[in-house]
């Protein structure tokens, strides 16, 4: 977690049938100001930081809240002054946590990049980060872009907030090609309180983010919220402001009224917040809950499955559990749709991406070798690099932009591993407005054997007049179902 530290105190981080770190843990424990590890919490480091602790501990609650969304161990009776009471856990419990305290009052690029580094020294499986920025950078300027870079090329998966300058267009942060990007959804319930001010008129307050009131507020109420999930106006929106034909958000998660453990500084151990900060761990422990059945899989491997594999409704473009008239950008709201950890264990096919191909996608956008070794760290360089697109990336989804009202004529590859079972044959299932039309060659792939690579080509024709429409190209075997969001839009000129 690079985040703001954690409070090690708290019952989410109990260590009780926690055995010792494995072998292959490297990493240390700065125990400073009475600040202790244990088996739960097995490494903790912090960075400069003026006028504050000097110690990985928690000072505001935010590193505290996502740490223990993402692994929290079961906590029963857990509550915010008696709202969403019941048993709190994170997204995979039995995982142990690394603690990197990049933020104080406000968190440092050289602090980020050191923490990756000792992050992938240490030997963490994943990695994440609810941190980013308002102003858009190149990814040879972006310390989490390069951070999260360096962690894939040592097999580690970096999950990311989405950021909160929604509603409108291009806001994302964290749109690396080589990252999970997470946007924030809602969950079935909001709370609703009533509050009695100065000249006796009540108001009903909807609770959302954390505040200090000073008006009373008597014991709020949960409520049903039958439209959920959908993705809420403050998330921050695609299209990818650097790759264009780079969807982002990847997925959507939920973040808003999200339970978790807090600093007991306000006098509550656990606290309701709001924010795709809230979301990224819960993908987080989801990448988590995946690696652990599938150890040997890539960041990629592992990105692809969470995915492609949303629940799925064949009669239209969108995932069944997004509802388009919450949010009219779709795809650039909500990538390929609500967050499903379960069927991701098997995705039945990935696909893959290395170091190499992410070379190739930055050397097809024009980098040059000073700003590639930026971002890489190392000696890489384009020119024995030929034929390379964006659209070659062998992404699990597909955002093109084209021009208004103008016929569009594309193609690219995409190479897919069959991770479900042998002897087994998918067909093609393709969802798409009439105005496009999008074919697959061969749209019928048969594996033998595990781990069996087939490769297709996709074609997309047609004349868009509007600013965005929404398609699918679904692989299924009658088992798994492998969906992939195809996104054809426009810019204003």
């Amino acid at each position: 977690m690079i985040d703001g530290g954690i409070w090690p105190e708290s019952k989410s981080f109990d260590d009780t049938g926690f055995g010792p770190p494995p072998s292959k843990w490297k990493g240390i424990c700065d125990s400073n100001n009475n600040f202790t590890c244990n088996n739960k919490i097995i490494g903790a480091r912090y960075y400069t930081g003026e006028g504050e602790i000097p110690s990985p501990r928690d000072s505001f609650g935010h590193g505290t809240h996502t740490s223990s969304t993402a692994a929290g161990i079961y906590v029963p009776h857990a509550n915010y002054s008696s709202l969403a009471g019941g048993t709190a856990r994170g997204g995979a419990p039995s995982a142990r946590i690394a603690v990197y305290k990049v933020c104080w009052q406000g968190c440092n690029d050289a602090d980020i990049l050191s923490a990756f580094d000792d992050a992938i020294a240490d030997g963490v499986d994943i990695i994440s980060i609810s941190l980013g920025r308002h102003d858009v950078l190149d990814y040879f300027e972006d310390s989490i872009a390069i951070g999260s870079f360096h962690a894939m090329k040592k097999n580690i998966l970096t999950s990311s907030s989405a950021g909160n300058s929604g509603p409108n267009s291009s806001t994302i942060q964290n749109y690396a090609p080589w990252m999970l990007t997470v946007a924030a959804s809602t969950i079935d319930r909001k709370f609703i309180a009533q509050t009695q001010l100065g000249d006796g008129l009540n108001l009903l307050i909807l609770l959302l983010y954390y505040s200090n009131p000073t008006a009373s507020i008597s014991k709020s109420v949960g409520v049903f919220d039958s439209e959920a999930p959908y993705v809420i106006s403050f998330s921050s929106r695609g299209p990818n402001p650097v790759t264009s034909n780079i969807l982002k958000p990847d997925l959507a998660a939920p973040g808003v009224n999200i339970l978790a453990a807090w600093t007991p500084s306000s006098g509550e151990d656990y606290r309701i917040i709001s924010g795709t900060s809230m979301a990224c761990p819960h993908a987080s422990g989801a990448a988590a809950y995946v690696k652990s059945f599938n150890p040997t899989w890539s960041p990629a491997a592992i990105k692809s499955a969470l995915i492609t594999t949303e629940t799925l409704n064949f009669l239209s473009s969108a995932a069944q559990v997004m509802i388009p008239t919450k949010n009219v950008d779709a795809e650039f709201a909500y990538g390929a749709g609500q967050l499903n950890p379960l069927a991701a264990v098997k995705p039945g096919l990935v696909y893959d991406v290395d170091e190499k191909d992410y070379i190739k996608m930055l050397c097809a956008e024009g980098y040059n070798t000073t700003n590639l070794r930026a971002i890489a760290g190392d000696s890489s360089a384009c020119t024995s690099v030929t034929n390379a697109t964006v659209l070659g990336l062998n992404y699990p989804s597909v955002a093109l932009l084209v021009k208004h009202g103008i016929s569009l004529s594309n193609s690219f590859q995409r190479t897919v591993t069959n991770v479900g079972k042998s002897n087994s044959i998918y067909k093609a299932t393709i969802c798409a407005h009439a105005s496009i039309k999008i074919s697959v060659e061969p749209d019928i792939l048969s594996f033998e054997a595990l781990l069996e690579k087939k490769s297709f080509l996709v074609k997309i024709e047609g004349v868009v007049e509007t600013s965005i429409l929404s398609a699918s190209l679904i692989w299924s075997d009658g088992v798994y179902n492998v969906r992939s969001p195809i996104v054809v839009y426009t810019k204003k000129e």
